[in-house]
């Protein structure tokens, strides 16, 4: 950092392709591959795939959000930080937060759920299936409605997946708008 508070080209450049990889990441995995997996998997397989794959995904978001803050707040003295420059760090600092809460909280506790409502599902013979591809009544809706130990076992699952999805849209969200932020103080193209 020069005398004037100028991060310098790479540190900027870091930033930037920390910023916006992380948001890449969080777009794809949020929007597209969990889409196309869970409409396209047998359903146990999807959530192998993805007890697989979140643990490195919330991990990844919160490194990235850590290193992002970190270049964010080392920039100058808070006291002389502008109103995007402080908006920036809050929306990190969110991010960072969302995305340990996700990792060290939320994930393991929505992965232990899932297999304990998986184990039920194959005692069943449940599972196997692509979604969308049963014919005549749902199964699973059956199963809940006659198996009180089911039916609590899939609301603490869908109460650990919501919050869940909830961190992780913020997540997305906030990243979202320090892109924004950094594209409007951008001079040009």
């Amino acid at each position: 950092m020069d005398e004037s508070g100028d991060p310098g080209g790479l540190v900027k450049v870091a930033h930037l392709l920390v910023l916006s990889g992380a948001w890449g990441m969080q777009m794809w995995v949020t929007f597209a591959s969990g889409f196309l997996l869970f409409r396209n998997l047998p359903r146990h397989t999807f959530g192998l795939v993805q007890s697989k794959l979140f643990p490195f995904y919330f991990h990844i978001s919160m490194g990235c959000a850590f290193i992002n803050l970190c270049i964010t707040a080392s920039q100058r003295a808070w006291v002389q930080f502008t109103f995007w420059e402080t908006s920036q760090c809050c929306l990190l600092l969110l991010s960072l937060v969302l995305a340990a809460i996700n990792a060290r909280w939320l994930e393991p506790r929505t992965t232990a759920a899932m297999w304990a409502l998986q184990s039920v599902e194959k005692e069943r013979g449940l599972g196997g299936e692509v979604p969308g591809s049963l014919q005549g009544p749902d199964p699973y809706r059956q199963l809940r409605d006659k198996d009180p130990k089911y039916s609590a076992l899939r609301q603490n699952f869908f109460h650990y997946h919501g919050l869940s999805s909830l961190c992780n849209l913020g997540c997305v969200l906030s990243n979202g708008l320090c892109l924004a932020s950094l594209a409007l103080g951008l001079q040009s193209l």
